[in-house]
This record gives structure tokens, sequence and C-alpha cells, in this order.
């Protein structure tokens, strides 16, 4: 179970890499617009992340729900938001530095809400 538990934690942290990345290579002035690896990466980060939560549930150890609970609202909003904009020709500013800032405090409570940063 420890490895598939890896696996998808690397799956996971990959799909936001992919997200984030493709958000960040559209920064600066010009058009920005939803791209295939933008959709990938958030729908990978998703279900690897719910695939997570049931190998979590099946251990040994604790599971904090109120942590995935929160990620699970952020993962859902990111993903419809890219998929309702995955055809248009651009989105607006405020859009991308929004998916951008849900994608970050993704990742911000991955890490920060995590009981080995806890004293």
């Amino acid at each position: 179970m420890e490895t598939l538990r890896l696996i998808l934690l690397i799956l996971h942290i990959l799909g936001f890499s992919a997200l984030i990345g493709g958000l960040l290579a559209q920064a600066g002035p010009g058009e920005k617009k939803v791209t295939g690896v933008m959709r990938d990466g958030i729908g990978t980060a998703f279900l690897a992340g719910l695939l997570l939560v049931g190998v979590l549930e099946g251990g040994d150890d604790p599971v904090n729900h109120a942590k995935v609970g929160v990620k699970l609202t952020i993962g859902l909003v990111l993903l419809v938001l890219v998929m309702a904009n995955l055809r248009k020709a651009k989105i607006p500013n405020g859009l991308w530095a929004g998916l951008l800032v849900l994608a970050v405090a993704e990742v911000c409570i991955a890490v920060l809400w995590s009981p080995v940063h806890s004293s």
C-alpha cells in the first residue's frame, strides 16, 4: 500500500506542476488561454488526489477530513473552471490570476496543513 500511496502522491504533485507550469508559461503581457497541459494537469491532480484519499482511508493512520474537504473543494473549482474555459480562444487576466492563486493555494494547504510541520 505504501508504494501505491507514493505513486499516487507523485502523480498528484506532477499534475499540479503541469497546471501551475501551464499558467506561468503565459505570465506577462499577451492573451491567456486554458491549454491542454493545464487540463491534463488538473485532471491528473484531481483524480490522483481522490485515489490517494481512498488509499489513506484504507490505512491505519487517521485522515484529516477537514484538509481533504478544503482541497477537494478548491480542486473541484479549479477543474470546473479549466474545463469550462478550455475551448475559449482567450480568458480574462482575472480568471488566469484566479486559477494561479487557487493552484498555489492547493500546494500551500498540502504543505503547511501537514502533521509533519506541526510542532
